[in-house]
């Protein structure tokens, strides 16, 4: 075919689809076989998008070349960009490919407009430290840095490097406490006008629920009993804006912070948009309003530091220096959800991405040389002076739980997405006694044993001063790396596997994994984890628990006592404590006090074996297991009802609450038992105050925008017509299929059947734990392309937002049961028995069908593979919406004649090349 795109570059151009391969080169794009593929990429240099996504559908995973991503990454740090030939096109300002035949020799035009760029009189914003990379890049022997090199002009003046780049963050007088305050409710009115502007349509709906989320901001008037407001905001209520003004005219009036929680980064990130509407300018938005997470979502700079000075070698060597080219650009350190884009790390197949952020609680605070320039400490602080701190449900728990920043607790919260309360409690305070947590606690104590590299140092390292300062503290700190030395350690597994554990910890594991073994492995399960209640434990358990709980009770004592000596010396201030050093004692008391609590909760653990039953709480044995291998075995402890500690530790803290979702009754099958429901999953039933209700229904026309298909003739278990029933499906809808399952194999299963079908009608197909790609940024394809499909398991169920055409169809694999785990059984018991899995199953279907009408332009259907949908569980779709039982055959021309759906697959994505170029 003739080229349609004009390149300069010789290099040749490689793109795979389930539809075909091709090259394109001077002479023009030619179809190939998967062979010659191969074969030209392992021996030419080539021009690529997604190395690791082209690498899987050639199967050949060793596959590298000029991948766009890592040039786009180098150029334009920080920047978003869908990883798509479409999104590529708009970065670079080009006409989009039609079709799949133009794509690679796109490529090659793509190729020379990035490039251009780097021309000396273009407006490049991210010129400054691209000429001193580039040169690291060399030497690492990236495939771009040659290309690079004769582009890129020395500057004359040397270039600022990242650590003198980044901005210091500098210390403030605490905040006083926030004053107390009425909210008027004209004024909350006119925030919310002020907000939504002039020109918006006033709706009813969302000003009764900013006069109900007012309650949640006025003054507190006993003790443990804060004014919680539980509120259902059906989709297109317009939520956020209606809680944000009176959190923000709160904040203003009472000159305290305003916690919003959510449960997904998809709506921290929307947060922060809606955010410009309070605050238009950006530099005030940025000192008003703050996000954050977990510190293992941020870049640490000394992990960084010590990957650019050799820490790393090979493909992570060259990630660590894009990371630090972003670094230098990203408005917050967020490597997770932030500016970094989700599928950089992808690419590098995740090496060394996690090494790059502190996961296992290492840092030593002001005893590290960029302390000053921390991403994690500046975002702490400016959150203590901002009005509206954007955070997660588990972000809350964690500093409440752990007493973090307690001189900065806020006093109102809201939840949105509150209907994940209940999960997020369940995670946070749960209890596992398991190989990996135990060697993490061994490694945090001891440090390297091996020789590795890395800047991984154990207590004696991180405390020497306070070792050689205070006698007992450096006692303690000997004690426990002494005790530390009986944890889990390297090679644990397979010594277990081979029947000769090593000391008290893994002898208490190969007991566990033999009554496991014993107990709960079933025919045809051999490949999948395993479980069992812990009751009636057999001798070997028994006798392993008592050594294994010696062991911990003797490593518990020392961290125990080592936190009180650093509170000792911490009191005493000797000479030699300045303001750094008081912080990273403070912070090793805080590391200290978790790991004690971690420790205390498995003794308490282990003391239920052989014991009386602990009411509270389920207990269980666990190997977990992935394609037939072991690779975690452990004692797990779950609260049966884990909103009693959150209710403990957060709600009873606070002065204002207000929970609000779209679902936050989803699991009742009437009103008011949806309200217990909502009640008991939120942790207000444990409050002397009982919680205020408000419920607003969704303003969308549901009878005449979607519909509810059950299809009644899809035999359950049969993958060949599953399979069958999603690929005639999303042909006769044209793409814009959400596809949803409850087992990853399934998921594979019916991609693996489909992909090539979808592909030859102009219908690209992506699936989770298929595609070497982030949820996130699938999440963003899908979005952008009106003719893409989507398969994923439940974290697309919720949380994503796709308005418009480009999701019209949700095809959900069957009637979605909770899974028969020890921890459900015993949940289900206490919860009512089959009504219990009712509330669940209803909740679910309520969340997979709001993905599909999100405007009131919105059309879909919401399709159901499943003759044993049973009636009761109907009650979860909204009223009005009408619900067919019907056969594939039938189901099929309602798909095609879904309002929104008038044009092949082929014709949607000319169309929307179309859109992208102009």
């Amino acid at each position: 075919m003739t080229n349609t795109f004009q390149p300069v570059l010789p290099y040749p151009a490689l793109h795979a689809s389930h539809s075909g391969i091709w090259i394109a080169d001077e002479t023009g794009t030619r179809p190939i076989g998967r062979g010659e593929a191969i074969r030209i990429a392992a021996d030419t240099p080539v021009i690529l998008l997604n190395a690791a996504l082209i690498g899987q559908r050639l199967g050949y995973a060793d596959l590298s070349g000029l991948d766009l991503l890592e040039l786009f990454a180098f150029l334009c740090p920080a920047r978003f960009m869908v990883p798509t030939p479409r999104g590529l096109a708009r970065v670079a300002g080009l006409p989009a490919p039609r079709e799949d035949a133009e794509v690679a020799s796109f490529l090659r035009a793509a190729t020379t407009a990035l490039l251009g760029m780097t021309d000396p009189g273009s407006d490049w914003p991210e010129r400054e430290g691209a000429w001193t990379a580039a040169q690291s890049l060399f030497r690492l022997r990236w495939t771009w840095a040659p290309v690079l090199a004769q582009r890129l002009k020395k500057p004359e003046v040397a270039e600022r490097w990242l650590y003198s780049k980044l901005p210091e963050w500098s210390e403030g007088a605490p905040r006083p406490q926030p004053r107390t305050v009425t909210l008027d409710p004209a004024e909350t009115q006119a925030r919310l006008a002020a907000l939504t502007g002039s020109a918006a349509e006033q709706r009813q709906g969302q000003r009764a629920y900013a006069q109900a989320a007012r309650e949640a901001f006025g003054p507190r008037m006993t003790a443990g009993a804060p004014n919680m407001v539980l509120a259902e905001a059906g989709t297109g209520i317009g939520k956020t804006l209606g809680y944000l003004a009176p959190a923000s005219l709160w904040a203003e009036k009472a000159d305290g912070a305003v916690w919003v929680s959510t449960f997904t980064k998809a709506l921290q990130r929307q947060l922060g948009q809606e955010s410009a509407r309070l605050f238009p300018d950006a530099a005030m938005r940025r000192a008003k309003v703050v996000t954050r997470k977990g510190r293992e979502n941020y870049l640490c700079l000394l992990n960084l530091e010590d990957a650019l000075q050799g820490g790393f070698a090979g493909r992570a060597a060259v990630l660590a220096q894009l990371v630090a080219r972003w670094a230098a650009y990203s408005a917050d350190g967020d490597m997770v959800g932030g500016d970094l884009p989700g599928w950089l790390p992808t690419l590098f197949r995740r090496n060394g991405a996690t090494a790059l952020t502190d996961r296992r609680g290492e840092c030593v605070y002001a005893g590290c040389p960029h302390y000053r320039k921390c991403f994690i400490e500046r975002s702490s602080r400016a959150s203590a002076e901002a009005d509206l701190v954007i955070a997660n449900h588990a972000l809350v728990m964690v500093n409440a739980a752990r007493g973090r920043e307690s001189t900065t607790r806020p006093t109102r919260y809201v939840f949105d997405e509150g209907h994940h309360i209940f999960d997020a409690a369940d995670a946070m305070f749960s209890t596992a006694l398991t190989g990996s947590e135990t060697i993490e606690l061994r490694r945090w104590v001891i440090g390297p044993e091996s020789g590795g590299r890395g800047r991984r140092r154990g207590l004696a390292a991180r405390l020497s001063d306070v070792a050689s300062y205070d006698e007992g503290g450096g006692r303690a700190i000997a004690d426990a790396v002494a005790a530390a030395q009986a944890l889990a350690s390297d090679g644990w597994l397979q010594r277990i596997g081979e029947g000769a554990p090593f000391g008290p910890i893994e002898a208490l594991l190969a007991a566990v994994r033999g009554l496991t073994y014993a107990r709960a492995e079933k025919e045809g399960e051999a490949g999948y984890g395993l479980e069992t209640e812990l009751a009636e434990p057999d001798p070997a358990l028994i006798e392993a628990a008592g050594p294994a709980a010696e062991a911990l009770d003797a490593l518990v004592r020392p961290l125990v006592a080592l936190g009180r000596r650093l509170e000792a010396v911490l009191d005493e201030a000797p000479d030699w404590m300045d303001g750094p050093a008081r912080a990273r004692i403070e912070g090793a008391v805080a590391s200290l006090a978790w790991r004690a609590d971690t420790v205390a909760a498995w003794l308490s653990l282990l003391a239920r074996i052989g014991g009386p039953i602990a009411g509270d709480f389920v207990d269980w044995l666990a190997v977990d297991r992935v394609e037939g291998r072991d690779y975690d075995i452990g004692l797990h402890r779950h609260w049966l009802d884990p909103t009693r500690p959150f209710a403990e530790t957060v709600l009873k803290q606070a002065h204002g609450v207000l929970v609000t979702s779209a679902t936050l009754r989803g699991g009742g099958a009437d009103s008011e038992q949806g309200w217990d429901v909502a009640e008991a999953r939120t942790g207000a039933n444990h409050l002397l105050r009982g919680a205020s209700r408000f419920a607003a229904e969704s303003p969308f026309d549901y009878a005449s925008q979607a519909e509810v298909l059950i299809v009644t003739d899809v035999k359950r278990g049969d993958m060949g017509a599953l399979a069958n029933a999603y690929a005639r499906l999303g042909v006769a809808s044209g793409g814009g299929m959400l596809g949803l399952f409850t087992a990853i194999r399934r998921l594979r299963g019916v991609h693996a059947r489909i992909a090539d079908r979808l592909a030859r009608e102009g219908l690209p197909l992506y699936a989770q734990h298929v595609d070497p790609i982030d949820t996130g940024t699938l999440v963003d394809i899908f979005r952008d392309d009106p003719a893409a499909s989507l398969l994923g398991t439940d974290a697309l169920r919720d949380g994503v937002d796709v308005p418009g055409r480009s999701l019209r169809l949700v095809v959900l694999e069957g009637v979605p049961w909770p899974k028969p785990t020890v921890l459900h059984a015993a949940r289900r018991l206490a919860g009512g028995g089959s009504a219990y899995d009712d509330r669940i199953v209803r909740a679910r279907l309520a969340q997979a069908f709001g993905r599909l009408i999100r405007r009131a332009d919105d059309h879909g259907a919401f399709v159901l593979l499943s003759a044993a949908m049973p009636s009761r569980l109907l009650t979860a779709f909204p009223p009005g919406v009408s619900i067919r039982r019907v056969t594939l055959d039938e189901a099929v021309p309602r798909a095609a004649a879904l309002p929104s759906v008038t044009q092949t697959g082929h014709e949607a994505r000319a169309t929307a090349a179309t859109e992208t170029n102009t």
